[in-house]
């Protein structure tokens, strides 16, 4: 473990962590996750043959607005002001799987890593919403911080 737990004061009661001392620094976070689909979802997905339309582009578009709203569904998860949430995905023809990676940007006072792993969660979740006509048995897997830098912690890049 790199240290304490800083949402919690001295008595133990959760807490929104204080950041106004903080000075502002340039902070990036990216996140990525995996849903893996039937063959036929995945063929669906590749042709946009869903009857729903254009699965990846309103599921980047989910990972975007989720990214922003992250202070809404974390509790304790400052709002933010955030300058660049881009959402992409990789067709995985081998593993029958849709890879998505969301990337975050700031200049703040407190990281970005949540709203990057909200991001790319709801934008897998909305892959999952928009074929589970064709599939229920999709499964999300493998969500997890691949890059953050900015701030007293520093870089960390997953190896």
């Amino acid at each position: 473990m790199e240290g304490k737990l800083n949402h919690f004061d001295a008595a133990g009661n959760a807490v929104m962590v204080d950041v106004t001392a903080k000075a502002p620094t340039l902070r990036t976070a990216v996140a990525e996750g995996t849903i893996r689909v039937s063959r036929p979802v995945l063929e669906a997905i590749a042709s946009g043959a869903t009857s729903k339309g254009d699965v990846l582009g309103v599921a980047r578009v989910a990972g975007i607005m989720a990214a922003k709203r992250t202070s809404e569904l974390i509790p304790l998860c400052h709002p933010l002001m955030l300058t660049h949430v881009s959402v992409d995905f990789e067709l995985l023809e081998e593993d029958c799987a849709v890879r998505a990676r969301c990337t975050v940007k700031l200049s703040g006072k407190t990281g970005v890593e949540m709203e990057a792993l909200t991001g790319v969660s709801a934008a897998l979740l909305t892959v999952y919403d928009m074929c589970k006509a064709l599939d229920k048995t999709m499964e999300l897997t493998g969500i997890h911080l691949v890059h953050k830098e900015g701030g007293k912690s520093g870089v960390f890049h997953r190896g």
